[in-house]
């Protein structure tokens, strides 16, 4: 495997600091980041297997058999490297609001109904060519806090897991022809239209279930020039 890294090109990640995203004026750093050398125990540890996360493919039903509210989806895809290699036995989680717009926590207060039978998480691990799957339900979008009348387009929040937790990343996927696309400061605040729009699942009819459930898909790159947009 080439170990050489590709670098980004510019725009096509997402800055630290977003004047739009009021949240990123808290959070992004003001000082240069301090080097910090990584040793064998971030490096290589701890490893993830479903032996110790247990896979949660089918987020459309409760412990006890219920089924959730909403329209049933498939999101699925592939992780790939800067070369286009699959990545193997990677933890692939995801976490999103219920079909209402509301997650499945009490700090979400928003004046929506509650689904006792969504929990809106999932855990998956990509194969040997580096596929994963969930069959979920589409979120709502959901009104935020950031400026007035803010709204934030549906989407779901993805993990993603290598060998260690100094690997992990995170992005978020959003579905396409959403009217709030263009007015959500977190999906244009990477400033590279066409790696924003990596971010933007596509419609698969190959992986939509007959009468069942619509299917999306969201193929992953973790890093290179043609890398899909990641959060800081």
């Amino acid at each position: 495997m080439n170990s050489d890294f590709r670098p980004y090109a510019a725009g096509t990640q997402p800055p630290l600091d977003v004047p739009d995203y009021r949240g990123t004026a808290k959070r992004h750093p003001l000082r240069a980041r301090h080097p910090m050398p990584q040793t064998i125990t971030e490096t290589t540890g701890p490893r993830f297997s479903e032996r110790h996360f247990p896979v949660m493919a089918d987020m459309t039903k409760s412990t006890n058999g219920q089924a959730a509210l909403g329209e049933r989806i498939v999101v699925a895809g592939r992780i790939l490297d800067e070369d286009g290699r699959p990545v193997p036995h990677t933890m692939v989680e995801i976490w999103q609001a219920g079909a209402s717009g509301r997650y499945d926590h009490p700090a979400d207060q928003h004046d929506a109904p509650a689904d006792p039978n969504f929990h809106g998480d999932g855990r998956v691990f990509t194969d040997a060519d580096g596929n994963y799957s969930f069959l979920t339900i589409r979120p709502g979008a959901y009104p935020w806090p950031n400026h007035r009348n803010a709204w934030r387009p549906t989407h779901i929040h993805f993990s993603f897991f290598g060998p260690a937790f100094a690997t992990r990343l995170i992005t978020q996927m959003y579905f396409p022809g959403d009217p709030l696309l263009p007015f959500d400061p977190i999906f244009n605040s990477t400033p590279d239209v066409a790696a924003r729009n990596r971010l933007i699942a596509n419609f698969d009819l190959a992986i939509t279930q007959p009468d069942f459930a619509l299917g999306y898909r969201f193929d992953v790159v973790l890093r290179g020039r043609g890398a899909t947009p990641m959060e800081g």
